[in-house]
């Protein structure tokens, strides 16, 4: 990955910015997603939210909880929605096993960045994550501020 920006690509449904303030990420991969017909219609009219939401390990299986994506009125009107039902994900078994050693020895945390399409799928990037301190959330909330200021002065540098 080249840029720490959390920047939306063109094929991006969801993102998690908040994510990248609480947590130092370590390594990102890609899951898929046990989906619904009426949850694939409303994540190609791009509602879905990613702000609260969580990846648990539990019964030697992933599960995205708390993320919530509205039922569209016209693709699930015959079926019973639930917008933040419990959803699995799907993960090699060889690289499931290594992240639960990292989450259940090493205190690691697993956070869901983004929701995209990647060849006609439901894609979602997880990110092995480690907690910041309160410390670390003000120097990156400095950095970031120093970055802005920066290019408003160069901005206005060159155009005088």
């Amino acid at each position: 990955m080249a840029s720490n920006k959390a920047k939306r690509s063109p094929s991006s449904i969801a993102l998690n910015k908040k994510v990248r303030f609480n947590y130092f990420i370590e390594e990102r991969f890609e899951a898929g997603l046990a989906l619904k017909g009426w949850e694939v219609k409303s994540l190609r009219a791009g509602k879905a939210q990613l702000s609260e939401s969580y990846v648990t390990l539990r019964g030697g299986e992933a599960w995205l909880l708390g993320s919530h994506i509205t039922p569209m009125h016209s693709a699930s009107s015959h079926v019973k929605t639930d917008p933040t039902r419990t959803r699995k994900l799907l993960i090699h078994r060889r690289e499931l096993d290594r992240l639960t050693g990292l989450v259940e020895r090493r205190g690691y945390t697993l956070a869901p960045l983004e929701l995209y399409w990647s060849r006609g799928k439901a894609k979602l990037a997880v990110g092995l994550a480690k907690g910041k301190q309160q410390h670390d959330k003000r120097a990156t909330e400095k950095d970031r501020d120093w970055q802005r200021d920066k290019a408003r002065i160069l901005k206005s540098h060159n155009q005088g």
